[in-house]
């Protein structure tokens, strides 16, 4: 399975280019996993991408309004995406204004990494964390300790 991971611009931040980097580096190990930057991140833009599916892909946005999940319920559903041949996981991290409403509608799935409000490029690190943790846990290694 294929990761494709969308950002508006490139990391500023230094700790999260840093963090970004490591983890990508590290999930070489178990998967294909990208780093994309949208110029605009607007919604045309991210609708664009979102309408260009097709069979074996999915489509994940990150928003405070989607559902929250454990660590394990994220690796599980991860295990359930292998087993159901999905061959590309796109997922979307949203700018300062976050996603448009038809953004989230014509997603797969809606996910929420926190209760709380983070900022985007942090957001990136976070995610990239908790796949590389999920594909730990899935090959049993002891990082997810």
């Amino acid at each position: 399975m294929k990761w494709r991971i969308y950002t508006v611009g490139k990391p500023a931040l230094g700790y999260a280019r840093n963090g970004a980097e490591e983890y990508l580096k590290r999930l070489r190990r178990y998967t294909n996993c990208q780093h994309l930057i949208l110029r605009k991140g607007d919604a045309a833009e991210i609708q664009g991408l979102l309408g260009s599916r097709r069979d074996g892909h999915l489509n994940l946005v990150l928003d405070e309004r989607g559902e929250t999940l454990t660590t394990q319920q994220f690796t599980h559903r991860l295990q359930t995406w292998q087993l159901d041949a999905v061959k590309t996981v796109s997922c979307f991290i949203g700018g300062a204004d976050g996603h448009h409403d038809t953004v989230r509608q014509e997603a797969d799935v809606v996910l929420r990494l926190s209760a709380l409000t983070m900022q985007h490029e942090l957001a990136l690190v976070v995610l990239l964390e908790q796949i590389y943790r999920a594909y730990t846990i899935l090959k049993g290694e002891p990082y997810h300790r």
